[in-house]
């Protein structure tokens, strides 16, 4: 796992040279084991391709694995983040294909197997498990490829102006290049708003762009094109007629698979343990083929109702863990919170306890550790799912009525309610008339009233910038889905929005802010796939069913006391921090110029009167600080 960094320009001299410096200093805290950098200069094309690397040694620690990497046979470039865990079985089909090997690291086996495909790129990536984020320069061809795993574990963000072409693993170390202007992106702001964190392919900056989960971005002769080569379906009958028990047997299997590959290291590995089922199933999971020593590792907190202490140490007792769990005070996050904030690359309203876990576990000695992320998604986990058909029948009720009126109605109810879900359900009303899928809205932070209100002026936007870059991708999804239930369509959603962009991107820059690689083994491609061609109502199960009870059998002990009790999420008591100790930093926060520069200042003070009057939840007061906090971080004075 590392922090990849490359421009591609036509110019020559020191400005290209300090650019690719201070780009890849920006990375630094991603590989403190070895950086590199690689200046490749074509002659004959009038190129210049700098590529930089930051090394964090997991596999090959030797330096046989140092990166940039150049393949010796037709000289090209590869700058590569990330971990193809079934790259052993891969090296050995092409050893067989003669392909000679100068290290052990499957960076060797991506760089020789996209860039010497006959049978095509989308060929070379189909048999890779994994996740990924690379840059590679094909110098027979004269072109860069940038490439991003299927489900969007690993950030990849490019910019292009008359002179350069810029990519990176975080969106500062495009920044801090110095080549790319600190121009804020009102729709990504929009899309801030309105979901609690920024959508592929927006980012916060103007111009820059994030590379969209299983695509490749192909730049050649001063153009950009993007190719997809994954896309998340669901829906697809595969002709197999499988009994419950058939059924389970094969998710047993492929979960295990899933996890047995992503404990491949040459460092020792440990698990984020939080005592739900996800994190559980994995220990369980892992403890049934592994007997070896195995690290587990949990946060808990002095305010017990947020603690789910009991029951990670339960899971640890049973499937003999050596398991860390670490009490944090409120003195002491509080006395942080600031670094971890300064952490989040683009702003977010998650992501605060990753920092946490991951600083813990990084300070354990960890390199490595495997995460439950993903679980909810492919197993139906959130509450959502099940109002999904309340809100699937709402919606066809409503579209029985003329556009105009379900708009009107919708606003009116919008208007006059005094809480947030009443609010939704006016959004529910417009959303049917707009052709707009239930999930958006169950993810909805801010309402386009609201969302209007705060931007002022700006708030064209999203009807226009934004909607035309978001909805293409997102429309796109739901025609992939078009032939799955409702049930399966959300959970393509959710696969497409709420993980990539919230808890996947959360995860890999509060975690690589300390140097820790985490591995996701329940959003394997393969796994995913399977399930999504299960039909939704099997999976949810009828009414008081077991929350993911295929994940539950595929695991097949886990303790019960875990498996029975109510969903809590991985949460910070910040309903009660921003009532108290954080007061004074809302406070500055939300009177910083940067902040009023982007929203009425009017209204920004008004959500925060909301708050403190129990009329909203913490989270839209905490959306506005957490935007304030990253504008004074990264926009240097320029709105």
């Amino acid at each position: 796992m590392c922090g990849i960094f490359g421009v591609v320009t036509r110019s020559l001299g020191d400005t290209v040279a300090r650019a690719i410096e201070r780009g890849s200093r920006a990375l630094a805290h991603r590989g403190p084991d070895d950086d590199g950098v690689e200046l490749l200069i074509d002659e004959c094309r009038g190129w210049t391709v700098g590529f930089a690397h930051r090394r964090l040694s997991i596999l090959d620690p030797t330096p046989a694995g140092h990166q940039p990497m150049v393949d010796e046979q037709n000289g090209n470039l590869i700058v590569y983040n990330g971990e193809v865990f079934n790259f052993r079985e891969l090296r050995r089909t092409m050893e067989r294909d003669g392909v000679g090997f100068q290290s052990e690291t499957d960076t060797e086996v991506v760089l020789k197997g996209f860039g010497r495909s006959g049978k095509g790129w989308r060929e070379a990536i189909r048999p890779w498990r994994g996740m990924f984020a690379f840059g590679l320069w094909n110098r027979t061809e004269g072109n860069l490829s940038l490439v991003r795993d299927r489900l969007g574990i690993k950030p990849l963000y490019y910019f292009q102006s008359k002179d350069y072409f810029v990519f990176g693993s975080e969106l500062r170390s495009l920044l801090e290049s110095g080549l790319v202007p600190r121009r804020l992106s009102l729709p990504a702001v929009d899309s801030f708003l309105r979901f609690g964190s920024v959508q592929d392919p927006l980012t916060m900056i103007e111009g820059v762009w994030s590379v969209l989960p299983g695509h490749r971005i192909l730049y050649q002769d001063d153009k950009i094109s993007s190719q997809s080569y994954w896309e998340i379906s669901g829906g697809e009958d595969s002709g197999e007629k499988l009994t419950r028990e058939e059924t389970v047997e094969r998710i047993t299997a492929l979960t295990r698979e899933a996890i047995r590959l992503r404990t491949v290291a040459d460092v020792p590995i440990g698990v984020f343990l939080s005592g739900g089922i996800d994190s559980s199933a994995i220990v369980s999971l892992l403890r049934q083929t592994w007997s070896g020593e195995l690290r587990t590792f949990s946060i808990s907190f002095t305010e017990t109702e947020f603690s789910e202490e009991s029951y990670a140490e339960e899971a640890a007792e049973r499937y003999s863990t050596e398991h860390t769990s670490i009490r944090l005070a409120e003195e002491e996050i509080l006395s942080r919170l600031t670094v971890a904030m300064d952490a989040l690359d683009q702003p977010s309203i998650d992501g605060i306890n990753t920092w946490f876990v991951s600083s813990a576990s990084a300070s354990a000695g960890m390199k490595v550790a495997l995460s439950g992320v993903g679980g909810d998604e492919v197993f139906l986990g959130y509450s959502l799912f099940r109002s999904i058909r309340r809100d699937e029948r709402w919606q066809k009720l409503a579209r029985r009525l003329p556009a105009g009126v379900q708009w009107l109605a919708g606003s009116a109810i919008g208007r006059i309610s005094g809480g947030s879900a009443m609010a939704k359900a006016g959004e529910l009303l417009r959303n049917a008339a707009l052709g707009e899928s239930p999930v958006w809205l169950r993810r909805q932070l801010f309402g386009r009233k609201q969302r209007s209100a705060l931007l002022g002026e700006a708030s064209g936007v999203d009807d226009s910038a934004t909607a035309e870059v978001l909805n293409s991708w997102y429309r796109r999804q739901l025609e992939r889905c078009s032939g799955a239930d409702p049930i399966n369509q959300a959970s393509a959603l959710e696969l497409g929005g709420y993980l990539p962009n919230t808890l996947l991107r959360d995860t890999d820059v509060m975690s690589m802010a300390h140097g820790l690689e985490v591995r996701v083994p329940l959003l394997d491609h393969l796994l995913v796939e399977q399930v999504l061609r299960l039909p939704g109502e099997f999976k949810l199960g009828r009414k008081g069913s077991r929350s993911k009870w295929l994940l539950v059998e595929a695991a097949g002990d886990l303790p019960p006391r875990l498996v029975e009790r109510r969903k809590q999420g991985f949460e910070l008591p910040f309903d009660q921090w921003l009532r108290g100790p954080l007061q004074p930093l809302a406070r500055d926060l939300l009177s910083d110029t940067m902040l009023t520069g982007i929203l009425d200042p009017v209204v920004a003070q008004s959500i925060w009167d909301d708050f403190t009057a129990r009329r909203v939840t913490w989270s839209r007061a905490w959306a506005l600080i957490v935007l304030a906090h990253w504008a004074r971080q990264n926009l240097g004075g320029a709105v």
